[in-house]
């Protein structure tokens, strides 16, 4: 992601990363039913959302629930709080790895009055200007309307301690980005979801950023699981295209590209546990130019205005991941 012509070159997209992201806790349970079933009931659409992996982050760990009963009454309700924190093998956001193919850890905070929500998350990187790690703030409200549950947020993302730019390169990568996300329960067991996202100057490149994507979520019966687990298989496609950079990046916009996950999250209590594919359509070469790999390496097809030097990354082709996370709500 960095629309730029060496190995050394500033990296763009990559840093639209998603960290630990953090959804209602609110959870008041529907009248005869226990906590532990509005917690079955509600997995399915909760994972269908995070198979988008939208503006709402999904990194370490996945989304918690947009509980339709905290969203009745916007601007009632009592202030909750939830904290989520985890690890995974991979740091993977819209198919492409944040953290050059190796562990990260997450947490983060979220506070939700009503409809309104704000969190605030930290989640360990390996981006091309080095940065300590990713933060992020953000916020926004959740409706539901139609008997579907809205998300319209807004999200800040910062990256302390990254190391001082190339020359002509951007000062930094922070950036932010607005979301609208529409999630619906067909049935009891199935939910879907889509929405789309949008940066005015993705990594403070010059270019915007446009995300499209849709995710679904199945419950597997409860009678093929032990009592006290939980598990749902989901699956996510979603489409990125961006505008123009700067000049001093080259002034061509970053590749648009496909990506895909699909796999399955179980859940015991206040623990969580995906298995999940990812994919790409990014070719090697037009990796290297949409994430600046610093670690890319040459024998590629040349391009002389993107990639003149022929540099290809692993850092958007197929993987598979374990995340592990705890929510405390």
């Amino acid at each position: 992601m960095s629309g730029a012509r060496t190995r050394t070159s500033h990296p763009v997209a990559i840093a639209t990363a998603g960290v630990v992201w953090l959804a209602s806790a609110t959870g008041d349970p529907a009248r005869g039913q226990t906590r532990d079933d509005t917690a079955r009931d509600n997995t399915a659409r909760d994972t269908a959302s995070d198979s988008i992996t939208l503006g709402a982050r999904g990194g370490i760990a996945a989304a918690a629930p947009d509980r339709a009963t905290s969203t009745q009454d916007p601007a009632g309700g009592s202030l909750e709080f939830s904290a989520r924190a985890g690890f995974a093998s991979d740091y993977i956001y819209r198919g492409v790895t944040l953290s050059d193919r190796r562990p990260a850890v997450g947490a983060g905070l979220e506070a939700t009055l009503g409809a309104f929500y704000a969190g605030t998350t930290v989640t360990s990187v390996k981006l091309p200007t080095q940065p300590a790690a990713e933060i992020t703030f953000g916020g926004g409200v959740r409706p539901k309307l139609w008997g579907i549950d809205f998300d319209l947020g807004w999200t800040y993302f910062l990256y302390p301690g990254e190391a001082p730019p190339a020359a002509g390169a951007p000062d930094g990568i922070e950036y932010w980005e607005a979301l609208l996300r529409a999630d619906y329960k067909i049935r009891e067991t199935l939910r879907v979801a889509g929405g789309f996202a949008y940066s005015p100057n993705v990594s403070n490149t010059g270019a915007w950023s446009k995300y499209a994507a849709f995710g679904v979520g199945i419950d597997v019966p409860r009678s093929a699981l032990p009592q006290t687990i939980t598990a749902s298989l989901t699956g996510g496609v979603g489409y990125s295209w961006f505008g123009d950079q700067s000049a001093a990046l080259g002034g061509f916009p970053l590749p648009s590209y496909l990506n895909w996950n699909a796999g399955v999250t179980f859940t015991h209590k206040v623990f969580n546990l995906d298995l999940r594919y990812y994919d790409t359509n990014l070719s090697r070469e037009n990796c290297f130019v949409f994430t600046g790999d610093p670690n890319a390496t040459p024998g590629g097809q040349i391009n002389p205005v993107t990639n003149p030097d022929g540099l290809t990354s692993r850092w958007c082709s197929a993987t598979v991941v374990a995340k592990f996370w705890f929510a405390l709500n």
